[in-house]
């Protein structure tokens, strides 16, 4: 039987507490790997350390337990800087989302982030999670031009072969090489 995305949402529950840096990159693996696709350029950026104290310090998110580098986040913490950035990434500006976040409290926070997410959570999860016993994600070296690579997480929308060949061919286009052929 499928597990429920509420389910697979506690399943992040065991990374926690994070640090802002930390709770930043499982949010954007998670989001990445959703296959969320972002509406305008502030919505693109992938959260970051800076934005998540952002968020906190204009009550879009509860504070965290301690302060400056020794805060720590929680499940909490990553559910509301996940909703935040799906309502980013669906056209929703801060004040719109703060809003949403204070009418929304206790479990029916999860349960909304798990029906904006849908049926794709479940089907992203288990490589967004991890990959290993040890919870480490396996990544794709892919050569891109003569001293240039990337590498790539297994199991994102990029991982696949059709992701990386439009990424090879957007970069080298952007750097200006071409394959002599």
């Amino acid at each position: 039987m499928a597990e429920s995305p509420v389910a697979l949402l506690r399943a992040h529950a065991r990374f926690a507490p994070w640090n802002a840096r930390g709770l930043a990159a499982h949010v954007a693996g998670l989001v990445d790997a959703v296959g969320v696709r972002p509406t305008n350029a502030v919505a693109r950026a992938t959260p970051s350390a800076r934005a998540v104290r952002f968020y906190v310090a204009h009550q879009l998110m509860d504070r965290p337990e301690g302060a400056g580098t020794s805060a720590t986040y929680t499940y909490r913490h990553f559910l509301q800087l996940l909703g935040i950035k799906i309502r980013q990434r669906e056209g929703f500006n801060l004040e719109a989302i703060r809003k949403e976040m204070k009418a929304v409290t206790g479990d029916a926070l999860e349960r909304r982030i798990a029906t904006w997410l849908g049926s794709t959570l479940a089907a992203a999860v288990p490589n967004a999670v991890k990959d290993d016993a040890h919870g480490t994600f396996r990544w794709r070296r892919v050569v891109v031009a003569d001293g240039v690579e990337l590498h790539i997480r297994e199991g994102s929308p990029a991982g696949t072969d059709d992701g990386v060949t439009t990424l090879r061919e957007a970069l080298r286009t952007a750097l200006g090489r071409v394959d002599p052929a």
